[in-house]
């Protein structure tokens, strides 16, 4: 008989709640395991990893694993880590990039999936949608005010950019993140994985 995790997990690879607004057939990609002790709460997944059906499999997974200090095979161990956007399935695409979102999947299957995932010592919150929703009334008035306050919410959760190439700008002008923030991040991750 399936346990109750097994049947969560195949409830929402079979989601198809937003099937009617997609631009193309929902794939839903995701990482979980009860056993994980680090949660990365994304965005949405990108045309790629839609290609692939894994999670950050695209230069943005690259930079994140960077930022991480960690390969790309602990990356991808769902006994360690787990990866759950906000939106299960590639949004589709406009002129400027990825569409937000959909609005659909958290309320639907989120909390139900943290309910089951206990051993959770660290989130990793990346991007605006993940920081409303993970840290509420807690998150500052935009992105960069939140990150830069990242110490007030550690160490069980680190607000993040996202590490699309998109944000190269905002890296750039935010020098203090890659000097402060990440040392810090791969310190806790590194104490994570280690205990």
């Amino acid at each position: 008989m399936k346990n109750k995790f097994t049947k969560l997990k195949e409830s929402i690879r079979q989601c198809r709640l937003c099937a009617g607004d997609l631009q193309h057939s929902p794939n839903p990609i995701f990482q979980l395991h009860p056993e994980a002790s680090i949660l990365i709460a994304g965005q949405a997944p990108g045309r790629k990893a839609h290609d692939s059906s894994i999670p950050f499999d695209d230069p943005s997974g690259d930079r994140l694993r960077e930022w991480m200090g960690i390969s790309r095979e602990t990356f991808y161990d769902a006994t360690k880590i787990a990866i759950l956007p906000m939106s299960f399935c590639y949004p589709g695409s406009k002129k400027s990039g990825d569409l937000a979102p959909r609005p659909e999947c958290a309320p639907a299957w989120r909390q139900q999936i943290l309910n089951e995932l206990p051993k959770l010592k660290l989130t990793l919150v990346i991007g605006i949608y993940a920081i409303k929703w993970h840290l509420e009334a807690t998150a500052k008035n935009n992105l960069t005010e939140t990150v830069k306050s990242w110490e007030s919410y550690t160490p069980e959760i680190f607000p993040l950019p996202h590490p699309s190439p998109r944000n190269n700008i905002w890296l750039h002008k935010n020098a203090w993140y890659e000097k402060n923030v990440i040392p810090a991040l791969r310190s806790a991750i590194a104490n994570c994985l280690n205990d």
